[in-house]
């Protein structure tokens, strides 16, 4: 067993997000969906709706209108998170041997439970999948330890130590 080390806040990065290719390329895809699919199809509803007359008790009108507002507060979202998003792509990162953004990371848990994530952006993080937020408590305590490394995670609970088993920089 190596050094033990506690976690620490990494800097805060006001205004940028850090995501990997694959969960740029999702946000892109929806953005795309809305922009050139949805939005035109409901914008052609409201069109027709409002034409028949009385808006005030039109239910396709009052319906398509809210579903519109709600898809433009998703565009208006998409567009300013991917502008101030900065791609990791993670085969890229450097000094492979610690943990950073993008790290596919084996750990063991106090109660031997052996778990392995894949540190990712706020967007992409999934537990279902392994996937969780590089600035959740786990991934905080996680970044920069090398394999043998003991850290301490704060959680609700209180403190636990995990110790790193095994790091990768996988191909997604």
């Amino acid at each position: 067993m190596k050094k033990t080390q506690t976690s620490k806040s990494p800097p805060a990065y006001a205004g940028t997000h850090y995501m990997t290719p694959q969960g740029y390329a999702v946000l892109e895809k929806e953005l795309y969906h809305l922009l050139h699919e949805e939005r035109p199809k409901i914008v052609e509803v409201v069109s027709w709706a409002a034409g028949n007359g009385d808006r005030s008790e039109n239910g396709d009108y009052i319906y398509n209108k809210k579903r519109l507002r709600e898809i433009d507060r998703r565009v208006r979202y998409l567009t300013k998170k991917l502008e101030n998003t900065k791609v990791v792509d993670p085969r890229q990162q450097q000094h492979l041997d610690r943990v950073f953004f993008g790290a596919k990371v084996t750990y063991i848990k106090e109660n031997d439970e052996e778990v392995t994530v894949m540190l990712v952006g706020d967007d992409e993080a999934d537990f279902t999948k392994g996937k969780i937020n590089w600035l959740s408590p786990v991934g905080k305590a996680l970044l920069k330890a090398e394999e043998g490394d003991v850290v301490k995670v704060r959680l609700d609970t209180g403190i636990e130590d995990i110790e790193v088993l095994e790091i990768s920089y996988p191909i997604i």
